[in-house]
C-alpha cells in the first residue's frame, strides 16, 4: 500500500509540482493550501494519518513551529513531519519537526529522509545511539529520576544556548567564540553521555568556522537536541506545572 503524503504549502505551483513528483514515484499525496486548511484535513482523518507531512515554513497563519505541534498532537509520532523551504530555516522551527528539505529537493532526499526519520522514531524509547547507555545507567543509579530529568535539562538548555552564541559568532567571524563553545558542549554532553550531539560538538570544534557546512551541523545539532528530549521524556516523563513527574509526550 503506498504511503499517503500531506504537502501543505500556500503556493499553488509549488504545491501542485510536489504532488505531481510524489505521485510520479506512487505516494497517494493530499494537499492542503494553508495551515489551517491542512489541520482541519488531519482532524477530519484523526485516526487515519498520513505516513509523511511536508510543511512549507514560510506560510501566513498557522505555519512553522506551531503548525508543526499541532499536527504532531493530531498525527501522533508515527507520521514523519518535514519542514521544507526554500532557504534556510531557523532552529525555533526545526526543534518542532523530523527534519529539513530545502526546495528544490530530489524524490531521492525526500525518501531518504522519510526514512531517516522514520527510523529514528521507531528507535527513540531505545535511544538509538543519541544517548551512551552506560552512562545513562550510571547517573541513573545515583539519583532519582526527577533529579536524573533535572540533569539532561540542565546539559540540553545549556547547549542550546550555545549553539545561539555559537551561530551569533559564525555571523560575526569569530572562529575562537565558535570553538570555544563547541568545546564547553562537547563536554558537558560528554559526562551526561548525549553520544550524538557530544560527536556533532567534536566535529565542530576541530572544523571551526573552515567548514563549509556550518548551519547545516548547527541546524542537525538542534534537531538532534530534541530527538534526545523525546527519548528523555519517553523514559522519564516531564514535570507539569503542579511540579508532579508524569510519562506523555513532549
Amino acid at each position: 500500500m503506498p504511503m499517503r503524503v500531506l504537502v501543505v504549502d500556500d503556493d499553488e505551483v509549488s504545491r501542485e509540482l510536489m504532488a505531481l513528483l510524489l505521485e510520479q514515484e506512487e505516494y497517494e499525496v493530499e494537499t492542503a493550501d494553508s495551515g489551517e486548511a491542512a489541520l482541519a484535513l488531519l482532524q477530519r482523518r484523526r485516526g487515519s494519518p498520513p505516513g509523511a507531512v511536508l510543511a512549507d515554513v514560510q506560510m501566513p497563519g498557522v505555519a512553522g513551529e506551531e503548525l508543526a505541534r499541532q499536527m504532531r498532537a493530531l498525527c501522533g509520532s508515527n507520521t514523519v513531519l518535514l519542514a521544507i523551504s526554500a532557504s534556510e530555516a531557523g532552529e525555533y522551527v526545526l526543534r518542532e519537526f523530523d527534519g529539513f528539505l530545502r526546495k528544490p529537493f530530489t524524490m531521492e532526499a525526500l525518501a531518504t529522509a522519510i526514512r531517516g526519520a522514520s527510523v529514528e522514531s521507531a528507535d527513540e524509547l531505545k535511544g538509538a545511539g543519541a544517548l551512551d547507555e552506560a552512562v545513562y545507567r550510571r547517573w541513573a543509579a545515583m539519583m532519582s529520576p526527577e533529579k536524573l530529568r533535572q540533569l539532561y535539562s540542565v546539559c540540553l538548555d545549556d547547549a542550546a544556548r550555545r549553539i545561539a552564541a555559537m551561530r551569533q559568532a559564525a555571523w560575526d567571524g569569530d572562529d575562537a567564540a565558535y570553538r570555544r563553545e563547541a568545546h564547553a558542549i562537547k563536554g558537558g554532553c560528554g559526562m551526561t553521555g548525549a553520544a550524538e550531539l557530544q560527536a556533532i560538538a567534536a566535529s565542530m570544534e576541530e572544523n571551526g568556522l573552515s567548514s563549509t557546512n556550518n548551519v547545516a551541523l548547527l541546524d542537525k545539532f538542534v534537531i538532534c537536541c530534541e530527538r534526545l528530549r523525546r527519548i528523555l521524556v519517553a523514559r522519564l516523563g516531564k514535570t507539569n506545572s503542579e511540579g508532579t513527574t508524569r510519562k506523555g509526550t513532549p
